[in-house]
């Protein structure tokens, strides 16, 4: 295992780990923006995206790349829980000014998400937020928010909705020529199976796999190393969603999702797809 750690850790450099929650938050967090983007500036990576369930992060990241002296690059995004407006189109068009490259579909405060209950942390009530209207069509303003993300060049994530939101959300998004991408379809509160993960890669849509995942207990790495056959290392990519308090720092364990991945008989190439071009993709300003 030694060797492959060693060659995990040769292929960050010039890595990306696309979900890591810091400090300051409304949630305990192991290391704050600053120090996330020292350790993995340490590594050689090039980008980080900072996510925050209740704040955009875009000016944060910015603070960060000015006064941080790195060469690694802190990214922005906006997810639309209640704190932001729920599914706001004035935040959304505000995040993506400051530079935000995600914009998430409602996490913690998706109606999907509240009907397993709580996450850890939560600290007050709320009514569960849908992107449907009654008769299951979307809603007006989610078509407003794909043409505001579109615009930008950036990205829709799916969040945590639920899985009839997320393909019909990933369908209509795709079919508007906007960049989409699957949120982590192994977490347990928004497992999507393998044909699905399979049929929107190949409409375009971009599937997420999450370490923490992984490391809760919620899929085997087996698993997610036949997903990610299944959709193709060019169309995946993967991250940690790490930063909680307690746990190892995101980069130790992107790491260890990597010499994972290379014990599961991963070649090289395709881990660099995972970690540096299909990611890079995402945040590419050009």
């Amino acid at each position: 295992m030694k060797k492959l750690d060693e060659k995990a850790w040769e292929l960050l450099n010039g890595g990306y780990d696309l979900h890591v929650h810091t400090a300051p938050s409304a949630f305990p967090r192991a290391l704050d923006s600053f120090q996330l983007v020292r350790e993995a500036n340490e590594a050689g990576m090039s980008g980080v995206m900072l996510k925050s369930h209740y704040e955009p992060t875009a000016i944060r990241a910015a603070l960060v790349n000015l006064y941080s002296n790195c060469k690694t690059r802190a990214y922005g995004a906006v997810v639309l829980n209640w704190p932001v407006g729920g599914l706001n189109i004035y935040a959304v068009e505000n995040a993506l000014r400051v530079g935000a490259r995600i914009v998430w579909m409602p996490t913690r405060d998706s109606a999907n998400s509240l009907v397993f209950g709580d996450m850890e942390g939560d600290f007050f009530n709320r009514r569960g937020i849908t992107i449907l209207e009654e008769d299951g069509r979307l809603k007006p303003v989610v078509y407003d928010i794909m043409d505001a993300v579109k615009k930008q060049g950036a990205s829709l994530a799916t969040g945590h909705l639920s899985p009839r939101e997320s393909i019909l959300l990933c369908r209509e998004g795709r079919s508007r020529g906007v960049r989409m991408i699957l949120t982590h379809p192994e977490f347990c509160r928004t497992v999507i199976s393998a044909d699905l993960q399979e049929e929107m890669a190949d409409l375009g849509v971009i599937i997420e796999k999450n370490w923490l995942n992984v490391a809760a207990g919620m899929v085997t790495i087996e698993q997610i190393a036949a997903n990610i056959r299944r959709v193709g290392a060019h169309r995946a990519y993967i991250a940690t969603d790490r930063g909680q308090m307690g746990y190892p720092h995101p980069t130790r364990e992107l790491q260890c999702f990597i010499a994972a991945l290379l014990q599961q008989g991963f070649k090289e190439a395709e881990i660099r797809d995972l970690v540096h071009t299909v990611p890079k993709s995402i945040v590419d300003e050009g």
